[in-house]
């Protein structure tokens, strides 16, 4: 008996591999595109002004997801409240009701 390979699985395209991205090079950017569209903002573009303030509640609720996820990974209060530059009671008082 030998050994076939179902016909479309011997078709199907491997994932393409992606690229690490380096994190302070990232935020960087991110950081680079926030200002550019205030600059923008200031220029006149009133209408792009609600985009921008929505901004805030996207990178509360990004940093929200990062510290849940770091205690599911293990991290202590005191670890990160060390990285945000606050104690480990503010950083427990502000994100530890979150599942």
């Amino acid at each position: 008996m030998t050994d076939v390979k179902h016909p479309l699985t011997a078709f199907v395209p491997r994932q393409k591999r992606r690229d690490v991205v380096e994190n302070d090079e990232f935020a960087a950017f991110a950081r680079r595109i926030i200002r550019a569209h205030g600059r923008r903002v200031a220029t006149g573009d009133v209408e792009a002004l609600r985009d921008l303030t929505a901004l805030s509640s996207v990178i509360d609720q990004a940093i929200t997801e990062a510290v849940i996820g770091l205690r599911a990974f293990g991290y202590s209060w005191a670890e990160i409240g060390s990285r945000l530059g606050i104690t480990r009671q503010a950083a427990q008082q502000r994100w530890g009701d979150r599942p």
